[in-house]
């Protein structure tokens, strides 16, 4: 075991360094070594990492990294790589390429022999699942969810019978947007944890049904703001519920087919009882023709009410 001693640099080797996400105590002993002895950093934000970096009286060259400029920028850090420079690689906050750039960088250096080194350290993604008390032996990170209403709900859909955990960063202006949708598309009861502004000042850890925790953010605007984790709990089947592809295959097919032979293939298409989507079939169109004769009494009375109030209007009338 490494004892914390001071971290040997290699030549031509890119280093992969977390910083905090809010605290700056949490920085490691080994990731300070290493950015005080690379040649160069890659930052995301040059001006956000100059001031970490003046915190901690770390002087080295910086050159800029992001979204925009990666494909462009890492044929010049190759460059500088392959003529023996170290570079470390850091973000904004937390763990570069967790929803950050750098993955054009760190494939590009794989396929040049060029070796890359890891450091662990902060994370919001896990440090929110570790508070959030939802199952974390199986998680599934998300990112961010599409900005534009369909798309959110079209990725929330496919992932409504995903039974890991789910992992979500969402921002201030969208989140009340995104507890709308999860509502809408799963209901208002699958539990969840809004984990904000962590290791920072103002942190809070709130867990509740989607539902509740919609209400919740409406009830005071400074629950919404700052940086956001949403954990979500993963899908549940209730009893022998039928799987959600299949109902939607069932429905598709029996808009050309015969219900028999639409629950039959829509049976083999997903390892489901043909019996089971049949019977689904029928009740559901039993519900239809009982919701369809519902309204039509209804219309049926309505009219009838309106034809006494014509009569007893052209009575009073006559009077």
């Amino acid at each position: 075991m490494n004892h914390g001693q001071s971290s040997i640099i290699s030549r031509s080797t890119l280093y992969v360094v977390p910083t905090p996400i809010g605290n700056l105590g949490d920085i490691t002993y080994r990731a300070l070594d290493i950015l005080k002895k690379v040649d160069l950093i890659a930052a995301e934000d040059t001006r956000h990492s100059a001031l970490l970096l003046q915190h901690f009286s770390i002087k080295a060259r910086l050159f800029s990294l992001h979204n925009h400029n990666e494909q462009k920028k890492t044929a010049q850090l190759l460059v500088k790589l392959q003529a023996g420079q170290n570079i470390a690689l850091i973000s904004d906050a937390g763990t570069p390429l967790i929803n950050d750039p750098g993955y054009h960088l760190v494939r590009r250096c794989h396929q040049a022999s060029i070796r890359v080194v890891p450091l662990p350290g902060a994370c919001a993604a896990t440090t929110a699942l570790c508070a959030a008390g939802i199952a974390s032996d199986r998680f599934c990170y998300e990112g961010f969810l599409p900005p534009k209403t369909k798309g959110r709900k079209d990725t929330l859909v496919t992932l409504t019978e995903e039974k890991r955990t789910l992992i979500f960063y969402e921002c201030t202006h969208r989140l009340e947007e995104s507890l709308r949708d999860m509502v809408t598309i799963w209901g208002p009861t699958r539990y969840m944890v809004l984990a904000r502004e962590l290791t920072k000042t103002w942190e809070s850890i709130y867990g509740a049904p989607v539902g509740a925790v919609l209400t919740w953010i409406k009830e005071d605007k400074m629950r919404r703001r700052g940086e956001m984790v949403l954990i979500v709990e993963g899908y549940k089947a209730k009893g022998k519920a039928l799987p959600l592809n299949a109902l939607r295959t069932l429905t598709l097919l029996n808009k050309e087919l015969s219900l028999k032979k639409s629950a039959a293939l829509a049976a083999k298409i997903h390892g489901v009882k043909k019996n089971a989507l049949y019977k689904y079939a029928l009740e559901r169109k039993a519900r239809k023709e009982i919701d369809l004769s519902s309204t039509q009494r209804y219309y049926q009375v309505m009219s009838s009410l309106d034809s006494r109030r014509l009569m007893i209007s052209s009575e009073e009338g006559t009077s």
